[in-house]
């Protein structure tokens, strides 16, 4: 009788990616301990999202600084903790391409190598390591692995309506919401998020400036994102996601509960699919649906291209 294991370790990785001389290739670690070739990974801090482990992991393993890109398959299997009792170790992964470092070893790693998907596809040890390589292969082929975040966040949790007197556009965010505030700029950061779009109410404004603070990012403040700017002109917010989405940077865009059915809409219409060979591809499709967000949640989209042409091929989403 086999016994599935009720103890569940989770941890995150990369498959870090670049092009030399026109050709695709991956970095692969070394592990001296266990004497395997695989990808730079380790477990989640307590409290820790997974996109930020993922990053936090693979720069302390290669010294990369890597951006994150498309999700990658999970792999899970089973390993023993340092009691001897049987875990199911889960781990998330991303494509991710390298924007900086010089590389660098840390206790458990002691070989870090580029190679050519062929050459990584024969030197990895383990099996499950290579269906996130196939992902990163097919979506190289289909032009999909060069994408571009777009989080939209609903503002974090604010002071309720009824116990404030000023104007409500000016209502700020309570307890709970200047955590959550704090708790999105791990996320963005590990996503390279590099513009900030946001409602001129405060509580939107507020959510995001934890991250233009710490990034020395400036807040765009649009009217037409708020309540006010939408009851008066529905049309005005779908107007500043398209000017987001012709730029083609990471943009983070915050908004509010009434306007996000009017914005996950539009970005509706750009979900790209034929994305179907993965595990993304449902989620993908699911992206413009008009569900609501809750409070401090954030909805990353990877987006292939920009303007007119531009796809949605991954969506993601983080509650806070």
């Amino acid at each position: 009788m086999t016994v599935t294991p009720s103890l569940v370790v989770p941890a995150a990785g990369t498959v870090p990616w670049r092009r030399r001389r026109g050709h695709l290739e991956v970095a692969l670690v070394h592990r001296p301990k266990y004497d395997d070739w695989s990808w730079a990974k380790g477990k989640l801090d307590p409290g820790e999202e997974w996109p930020v482990a993922a990053m936090r992991e693979t720069a302390e393993e290669t010294g990369f600084s890597v951006q994150l890109g498309m999700p990658l398959p999970a792999a899970s299997y089973t390993v023993l903790d340092r009691d001897g009792v049987p875990a199911t170790k889960q781990v998330r992964y991303w494509a991710a391409a390298v924007v900086g470092g010089k590389g660098r070893l840390v206790n458990e790693i002691d070989e870090v190598a580029w190679l050519d998907v062929l050459r990584a596809h024969d030197k990895l040890d383990y099996a499950r390591d290579r269906d996130q390589l196939r992902a990163v292969v097919r979506a190289d082929a289909a032009g999909r692995l060069t994408t571009w975040p777009l989080a939209v966040v609903r503002h974090a949790k604010a002071l309720a309506r009824g116990s404030w007197r000023p104007p409500d556009p000016q209502r700020p965010l309570d307890e709970k919401g200047l955590a959550q505030a704090q708790a999105i700029t791990p996320l963005l950061a590990a996503y390279g998020v590099t513009r900030l779009v946001s409602s001129s109410s405060v509580r939107c404004s507020d959510t995001l400036r934890p991250y233009a603070d710490s990034a020395g990012i400036p807040l765009r403040l649009k009217d037409g994102l708020s309540e006010e700017g939408y009851a008066a002109d529905p049309a005005r917010s779908a107007h500043h996601l398209r000017r987001v989405v012709a730029r083609g940077v990471p943009t983070a865009l915050c908004s509010h509960g009434p306007v996000l059915p009017s914005l996950l809409t539009t970005l509706r219409e750009k979900v790209d699919e034929s994305a179907d060979d993965g595990p993304d591809a449902a989620a993908a499709r699911g992206a413009g649906a008009p569900a609501g967000m809750d409070k401090g949640e954030v909805l990353v989209c990877h987006v292939v291209g920009s303007g007119e042409g531009a796809r949605i091929t991954a969506v993601e989403r983080y509650p806070t």
